[in-house]
């Protein structure tokens, strides 16, 4: 005959395994459900501070990144850029607006090519921005750049059977420090539709003149 006490050590050990893989169980379902809520949390940031169709940082999340690139760049002079396509509403209403949201994908992954580990953004609808590292703000090493940026977004860009090309407008500023920020984008925003009031046989692009900047 099985010793009582034999018997109730095994149920009490067969307790206490139960009872630890269901504490276990406790643990991993709420290590899930924090994971998931961290997962949530961070999509809701992301979803907050970028464009949903582009995946660039939207306006808000341009000017707080911004502030916090000229901070680390200690004096070091940047340059803004303020770019807009020309005629877009064009490609909208002859296309239709899922090849307008094409266009401006690629016109977005272009912008981030050219810039590389810069910032660049879009501000809304057809308007991008960006804050460049330059080696230099000399004017003719600037419209040099800005040329190229100029051409890569003029390339043809794909549509199914078709293509379509688009040019930008563009103007650029040198800022140094945050609280030049606005000034130096006012400035480019200026120069971008000076570009575009030129007409159809200007230069697609414009240098913001850089007027004496306030001290830091």
């Amino acid at each position: 005959m099985p010793d009582p006490m034999t018997i109730a050590s095994g149920v009490s050990a067969a307790g206490a395994l139960i009872s630890a893989w269901q504490l276990r169980r406790r643990a991993l379902r709420a290590e899930a459900e924090i994971e998931l809520l961290q997962a949530e949390l961070a999509a809701e940031r992301h979803a907050a501070s970028h464009d949903p169709l582009t995946g660039l940082p939207n306006r808000r999340a341009f000017y707080r990144l911004a502030a916090t690139l000229l901070t680390d760049a200690a004096g070091k002079p940047l340059v803004a850029v303020v770019l807009d396509l020309d005629d877009f509403k064009q490609v909208n209403d002859r296309y239709g607006h899922a090849a307008g949201d094409q266009v401006l994908v690629s016109v977005a992954q272009r912008l981030s090519a050219f810039a590389g580990d810069n910032l660049v953004a879009r501000l809304g609808g057809d308007e991008f921005a960006g804050l460049l590292d330059s080696p230099t703000v000399d004017r003719r090493w600037i419209e040099h750049a800005t040329r190229r940026l100029c051409e890569a977004l003029a390339a043809p860009i794909p549509l199914g059977a078709r293509t379509v090309q688009v040019t930008a407008s563009v103007g650029l500023a040198p800022v140094h420090c945050p609280t030049q920020l606005a000034d130096a984008l006012c400035r480019a925003d200026a120069a971008m539709y000076q570009a575009k009031s030129v007409g159809a046989a200007r230069r697609p692009r414009q240098l913001a003149d850089a007027p004496q900047l306030a001290e830091c």
